[in-house]
């Protein structure tokens, strides 16, 4: 009994205390999350401003091809960033912001978003109001064979040119070396991403939703192709220097290491 009665004190004290302790931080906590899903969102206690994801939806569809720049250069900015960040890729000042970022903000702003925008547009045109399963898989199979191929080509080219080539023959040979593991990738990734978007997404979301795939997708093949670059860069100075270890690029016993330009 007197157990019990304990235990039952406990409880009441407990909640008393929680009245003004712990609760009210949650509460706190909740109030918080709740102020952030608003301003991103909207919702009823801000509907005279609506949240920053309904006013960027907005801005797709009254000024679609501008809004698309912007994204998709700012996004092509940042996986530049990240992937030299995650393959600890620094340029010869120790930077990883190096001078590839600017160069694909240019072309996520001005190749990459309009290219999309335009064969997009043309495709979703070729399918407006067919809703048919027969359709929406003539449009994934469209995609890509046709629209996926002429992106991934004006990418394979674009990185040659920002990477330094300087001949035909050497930007030849960069579309040569990836454009099957590109549209490996592609096919793997784009029938899933295509249908996704014809299910669940107003078509003017489609560009940045894809720029939001490739750019998850460009991050991880960017890191990894640094990373065997760096590896490949510490195998030739270690040759070069016969004796001096991998592990001392850049820099160490055996010298400097080769730096680059960018």
């Amino acid at each position: 009994m007197s157990v019990k009665f304990e235990k039952e004190t406990i409880k009441h004290t407990g909640g008393v205390a929680g009245t003004h302790g712990p609760p009210a931080l949650l509460g706190h906590k909740h109030d918080l999350a709740d102020e952030i899903g608003t301003a991103l969102t909207g919702g009823k206690a801000n509907s005279r401003q609506p949240g920053y994801l309904s006013l960027y939806l907005r801005e797709l569809q009254t000024n679609p091809l501008r809004t698309k720049m912007l994204t998709s250069g700012t996004l092509s900015a940042l996986q530049e960033f990240l992937a030299s960040w995650i393959a600890k890729d620094r340029n010869k000042d120790g930077h990883y912001f190096t001078s590839r970022v600017p160069k694909m903000a240019a072309y996520g702003a001005f190749i990459s978003a309009p290219l999309g925008h335009v064969l997009i547009s043309i495709l979703q045109k070729l399918f407006a109001g067919r809703t048919s399963l027969k359709a929406k898989v003539l449009q994934i199979l469209l995609s890509n064979l046709i629209v996926a191929p002429i992106q991934n080509t004006v990418y394979l080219i674009s990185m040659a040119l920002i990477a330094g080539a300087k001949t035909i023959h050497q930007v030849h040979a960069t579309w040569r070396a990836g454009f099957m593991p590109v549209m490996r990738v592609s096919w793997v990734t784009s029938p899933l991403a295509l249908a996704f978007a014809q299910k669940f997404l107003p078509e003017h979301t489609w560009v940045p939703f894809f720029n939001i795939i490739a750019f998850t997708i460009g991050t991880y093949v960017n890191a990894t192709t640094k990373k065997k670059r760096l590896a490949a860069l510490r195998k030739r100075h270690y040759d070069e220097t016969r004796g001096g270890r991998p592990d001392d690029y850049p820099g160490g016993p055996g010298g400097p290491g080769p730096k680059r330009d960018y």
